[in-house]
């Protein structure tokens, strides 16, 4: 597979996202650890050598799978987690603290349960309103001193506070939704970036699944799935959608790829410096993915897949936006 640059960190131009093993969008019972850890080595076999997950994922869980999967294999993977929405002194999971002494509280857990000595892209999961961020990239430079974190991240920040902890310690990736249906950042966020010299890494590339072509019905959905509250997953919204994913079916058919596939191979043509992370705990969606690096769209294709209409709906209710610092 080809590369792409985060800064100066090379990474597979796709990556393989843990969230979903930990049991995002199914419950718990319903996951199959064996499979997820398959689908790890089905990726690694593939050429993936960027992973992605985060310790507020399950919580914990995820780590924990990926680490037992790597085992062995450490030197082969960039493994990338994120803190912040973990309070190690008593909020618990789900909520924000991004002060050094809960940084470094994480980013020991992370490190245990990956099992490794060394996290190679560590990302602040959300911007804590009540830490500067000063504070939060200096600790994570100490942690780069030390020889624990060797890049810095930031999640659903904005071009103000990508600039301010920039300052501090060089960010090597910003982490926010880029895809077919969400293309803001193309002009608030990707010009700053390149400004700065700092990567961009999509997450939910395939439109939180809808534009993988199998979702028609979100009364497939389990009653706790929390896209069922989403704005682009309601009424008219989600009518609209669909017509979006046919519109990429179609297109898709013209070059043998599936919707996924072509959605992906249309976020690959954004730059050298874009490497998306689409999650998935199935082998065969692995596999249907990382095909995406090998499929060629046509420039006249491309303009009408720039021309299609974004995504209806806000791509959060409003609890979760409030969350993004803009």
């Amino acid at each position: 597979m080809r590369t792409a640059h985060l800064g100066t960190l090379e990474v597979s131009r796709l990556g393989l996202g843990a969230m979903t093993m930990a049991g995002t969008y199914t419950s718990e019972g319903a996951l199959d650890h064996e499979e997820s850890t398959a689908t790890i080595h089905r990726a690694l076999d593939l050429g993936v050598t960027h992973l992605d997950t985060a310790e507020v994922y399950g919580p914990y869980l995820s780590e924990e799978i990926v680490g037992r999967a790597v085992r062995g294999r450490r030197d082969e993977v960039v493994l990338a987690t994120k803190f912040g929405l973990v309070s190690h002194a008593g909020g618990g999971p789900g909520t924000t603290d991004s002060s050094p002494a809960n940084v470094r509280t994480a980013v020991e857990g992370s490190l245990r349960r990956l099992g490794t000595d060394r996290i190679d892209l560590c990302y602040q999961h959300r911007v804590d309103p009540r830490t500067p961020i000063e504070e939060t990239a200096g600790v994570v430079g100490e942690l780069i001193a030390e020889g624990k974190v060797l890049h810095f991240g930031l999640s659903e920040a904005s071009a103000a506070t990508i600039r301010r902890a920039h300052a501090v310690t060089p960010v090597t990736a910003l982490q926010t939704e880029y895809s077919l249906w969400t293309r803001d950042v193309k002009d608030e966020l990707l010009p700053v970036l390149r400004e700065l010299g700092i990567g961009l890494v999509p997450y939910s590339p395939l439109g939180h699944g809808l534009l993988t072509g199998r979702i028609r019905s979100v009364d497939d959905f389990p009653d706790d799935d929390w896209r069922k509250g989403n704005p682009r997953f309601t009424g008219e919204n989600f009518r609209r959608n669909l017509a979006l994913v046919d519109e990429v079916r179609a297109l898709g058919a013209e070059v043998g790829a599936t919707p996924a596939q072509t959605a992906l191979a249309w976020l690959l043509t954004r730059g050298a410096d874009v490497a998306p992370i689409p999650g998935t705990r199935r082998v065969a969606r692995v596999e249907e993915n990382t095909a995406a690096d090998a499929v060629e769209l046509t420039r006249d294709q491309l303009d009408r897949l720039d021309a299609l209409e974004p995504a209806a709906g806000a791509r959060h209710d409003e609890a979760n936006m409030a969350t993004v610092d803009r």
